[in-house]
Formats: C-alpha cells, structure tokens, sequence
C-alpha cells in the first residue's frame, strides 16, 4: 500500500525551542492516523507542516511519493479541519460549504449539486439558508468538515477539531468522524491531546512527547504493550514501578507497570503469581467499577479498579491485591 504522507527527518526549531526533533513517519493511503500528545509535544507543529503552513528547517515532506516540502497549501491535495471551525460568520451554511467551490468558478449547477450532497452526507440538509451564528457546537463541527470535504482531498488534517464540545457531543463525533472517514476512504490525520479519542477512532496511533515520536503502533499496541513510561502513563492510566521497586519488592530487573484492570482482589494467594498488601485510602463509584487508591507496605500509591461482583469495601480496609504475570508490562525505559 502506498504512503499517503511520509516525514523524512524532519526538525523544527522556534528560536531556542526545539519542537520537532528527526520526526520519521510513513502514513498509509486511507488510514485514520492521530497525532497523540501533551501540549507541547510538537503534534500541531507536525500537521501545520504536512499542510504547507511552514516548511520544516530541516527534513522532507512527501504527499503520495511527491516531495511537496516547498510547494504551497493550496497545490497540495491537503485540507484542514481546524479546532475553531474557521467559518465565515458572515456567510450561509451553503456559500460557507461552497465558498472554494465560486473561488474555482464552477457552474451554478455544479455547485448547488456538491453543496447538496455533501450537506446530506454530514446530516445538514435544509439548513443551507442558517447563518454560522444560528448553530450548535456539533453543527458548526459538520459545517466545517462539509467545506474540506467538498474538494474531495486526498489526506484530512484535523487539529483538535471536537475540542470546544461536551462530552456526548464530543463522542457522538467521534462515531461519525470514523464513519465518515470509512465512507470517503480517504487518509485523515487527527491530532489529539485526548488519549480515549485516539484509541477508539485511530487505526495507528504516533505518541508525541517534547518534540519527538516515543511510539507508534495501533491502538492496543500502544495500550497493552507501551514502551516506555510516558506512553504507559499518558495513554490510559498505569501503576508504574521504577527499577528499585521492581527488584526489590517483586524480583524483577527491569521497571514496569500494570494496569489498574489487571489488579485483582486477592483471596487465595495461589491465585496470582505477585500479591501486596495495602490499605484504601480513597474509593470513587465509576458505575461499571469501583476506583481505589491503595497505599502499600512499601509505600506507593496504587490505582485498583474492581468490579462491583467484588466485596463491599470500605476506608481504612486492609487489603491483600494481586496480578498475573502475563499481566506485567516491562518498561525498556
């Protein structure tokens, strides 16, 4: 399959701040491909690039085998779907969607035909006549996606773009954002600080941390095997034991984590191959689990999440907790 965007050592400087360092990264044609980090972390820096925005100080762009490092946006097969929606206050809902469409000076026909389409694909029919002013969060989210749509371009740059809505509106979204990313099978590249929106949109996901890629992988390499501690911690939520701890409580020689799932309530000791004792300091009510805070013999705080066929279980209990060893995440940094 062909590479629909590859970073070839690219770099990054804004004065004295490095915020791209040697970035190396294929994308493949019709992939849905976020862009995972704290702010910070160079991921909007990384999309502004793939646009044409700036050109890399260092490094090569290539869009479909072409080097493209130092043509302009507007002849690069690329559109942007930005966090603010950049929508022209101003203008309809249909002359917003059509606006690169009279700029290209297609017929009347044309236009009222694409315009009409594409409003029927994002669910805005019969609001071609509303002004930007007249629409929810969710609405303006469609307008926006609608307008990059409607130039059928080859790779979807959206920066942050469910940011400003609440949270059902944010993972209805979600659902159609996929949806419509199946439907015109097409490669979108979705930059995210959101680690629960890139594990259930992306098919492959580029941690970003302080300028550099620390992993790349699909959504449950990059959950269930992270290769260092920032990806355990920042993708989801992890117990992580530095190598002392490691070694000297459980006789490990390397640093690792586990995931509060995997942590279980120990009844017989034979039923788990690494077992602790502990006190609950906090306990939150999550619906489907229940959260502990532990505090251990060895003092270190841990994350549990059971399940409520467990015990009922109160503050100031002492505990005795578990895991598998297939369970072990070893950290190789």
């Amino acid at each position: 399959m062909i590479d629909s965007v590859k970073l070839n050592s690219i770099s990054q400087n804004y004065g004295e701040v490095q915020a791209l360092i040697n970035i190396n990264l294929e994308i493949k044609d019709g992939e849905f491909f976020s862009l995972l980090g704290p702010s910070g972390s160079g991921k909007t820096t990384c999309l502004r690039i793939i646009a044409g925005f700036e050109p890399p100080n260092e490094g090569t762009v290539f869009l479909f085998n072409e080097n493209v490092t130092t043509i302009p946006p507007y002849k690069r097969r690329v559109n942007t779907v930005f966090q603010d929606y950049a929508l022209f206050p101003h203008m309809t809902v249909e002359h917003n969607v059509g606006y690169s469409l009279k700029i290209k000076g297609v017929s009347l026909e044309e236009y009222r035909k694409q315009v009409h389409e594409i409003l029927h694909v994002v669910k805005l029919e019969g609001y071609t006549e509303r002004k930007i002013n007249q629409l929810s969060g969710g609405q303006k989210q469609r307008v926006a996606l609608a307008r990059a749509l409607i130039n059928k371009p080859k790779v979807l740059l959206l920066d942050e773009p469910l940011g400003a809505l609440d949270l059902k509106l944010r993972e209805q979204m979600q659902v159609e954002l996929k949806s419509l990313q199946r439907q015109f099978n097409i490669t979108f590249i979705y930059v995210t600080h959101d680690q629960q929106e890139a594990l259930s949109m992306s098919d492959r996901i580029a941690v970003l941390n302080e300028g550099k890629i620390e992993q790349i992988g699909t959504p449950s390499e990059i959950y269930s095997s992270p290769n260092s501690s920032f990806v355990a911690n920042f993708v989801g939520t992890s117990n992580i034991f530095d190598k002392s701890i490691a070694k000297e409580v459980f006789n490990i020689d390397s640093a690792f984590s586990i995931r509060p799932e995997k942590i279980s309530l120990l009844i017989n000791e034979a039923d788990n191959q690494y077992s602790i004792d502990g006190k609950i300091i906090e306990k939150q009510f999550h619906g489907s689990f229940v959260k502990l805070i532990i505090e251990t013999t060895f003092s270190k705080q841990l994350i549990v999440n059971l399940n409520q066929s467990n015990p009922n279980l109160s503050l100031g209990n002492e505990i005795k907790l578990g895991w598998s060893k297939e369970d072990i995440i070893t950290l190789d940094k």
